[in-house]
């Protein structure tokens, strides 16, 4: 009705660190003439209180089951740790109260399925917080597509890191360690590339067809905080291939952990031909070397120490530029400069950057062959 407000009540609240803390109260406070919080609940009274108080809410819950069963309360807010979703939500929605879920809904199809089934039944509104669709760089994609500023897209591509939490370490055990394990459907595959599809589905349409590969390949993970191995069962590679319902085929690869960083054992090498037939890529080679003088030091931008071709290696004259990287020296091939952008008329923003990164030995190696 005009003029209502919506009492909402928070589920899992911690002050500084938690997404309900950095994300959700600052969006609910912004739109204060639709919504308004009433209170917390967390896994305690004492918690409770702590986050009312650090928030200025009206009420701290003793538990779950006092805040759903307030009359006050018309929306359920669940931003607690994926495994405790479907009891928390059944429990909201059979109490007839409006649910929002942060993503993953649950730890599994069946899991998302039956609650679905059951705000139907129920007659309740349910909202799952796939919020990347909503980021206005997003938006701004799909109105340049949309009105045929790039053209007919023809493919789409989408390479990125997951996370530093499937990366090999994690800096708190009690907050992170349940990533690992793939059964509480907390993974980089529910979570990071979850969140990238529903923003690809928004700008480019409905996947038509799918096909995908998961894969382990960092079977451990250091605790920063208690120097402890843990074991890791969750994905930290996931490739996917596909077919959009508009025929655009793409195409996903989200690996583990951050960008390239002083790892020890991580490295990208990256070969660039700026030839259009595949033979003359033969020609341009990327190596990794684990010698001890390559891990002495590292640093963040792969192209700030060069290092010599180590012997026996093949190379090209042309546009080879010796780079280091975290924990490994490599040869890295660079396409030739592009033209000046005064100069460009092509809309495409790649050849542009591809101008901005070139190192300035490989542009002045160029320089002096004429």
């Amino acid at each position: 009705m005009p003029g209502q407000r919506f009492k909402v009540g928070i589920v899992g609240l911690q002050p500084g660190r938690s997404w309900a803390a950095r994300a959700h109260v600052p969006a609910l406070r912004a739109l204060s003439e639709i919504f308004e919080i009433v209170g917390v609940a967390n896994t305690n009274r004492t918690s409770a209180e702590h986050a009312a108080a650090a928030f200025g809410l009206p009420r701290a819950f003793a538990n779950v089951a006092e805040l759903i069963a307030a009359p006050e309360i018309d929306i359920v807010m669940v931003t607690v740790k994926v495994p405790a979703h479907l009891e928390i939500e059944k429990a909201a929605i059979g109490a007839g109260k409006h649910v929002y879920c942060e993503w993953p809904l649950g730890r599994d199809l069946a899991e998302a399925e039956e609650m679905a089934a059951l705000t139907r039944s129920k007659r309740v509104l349910g909202v799952v917080g796939t919020q990347a669709w909503l980021a206005p760089e997003i938006e701004y994609l799909k109105h340049l597509i949309a009105d045929g500023f790039v053209g007919e897209v023809l493919s789409t591509t989408l390479v990125a890191w997951g996370g530093a939490w499937w990366g090999g370490a994690i800096p708190d055990t009690k907050i992170y360690a349940y990533l690992l394990d793939r059964t509480n459907g907390a993974t980089m595959l529910t979570i990071p590339v979850g969140h990238t599809l529903a923003a690809l589905r928004h700008v480019l349409g409905e996947v038509a067809e799918v096909s995908a590969v998961l894969a382990t390949r960092r079977r451990t993970a250091l605790g920063l905080d208690t120097g402890k191995t843990l074991p890791v069962s969750a994905p930290d590679q996931v490739l996917a291939s596909g077919v959009f319902a508009s025929g655009v085929p793409i195409s996903i690869h989200y690996r583990g952990g951050t960008a390239p960083a002083c790892s020890g054992r991580s490295m990208t090498p990256r070969v660039i031909s700026a030839f259009r037939v595949l033979p003359a890529i033969r020609r341009w080679w990327s190596f990794p070397s684990r010698a001890p003088e390559a891990r002495r030091g590292c640093s963040a931008d792969w192209r700030s120490r060069p290092l010599a071709v180590p012997a026996g290696r093949k190379t090209s004259s042309q546009g080879m530029s010796p780079a280091s990287m975290p924990g490994w020296s490599g040869i890295c091939a660079m396409a030739p400069a592009a033209p000046p952008a005064s100069t460009m008329r092509s809309r495409c923003i790649g050849s542009l950057l591809r101008s901005r990164e070139q190192p300035k030995a490989a542009v002045a190696r160029r320089r002096d062959r004429g």
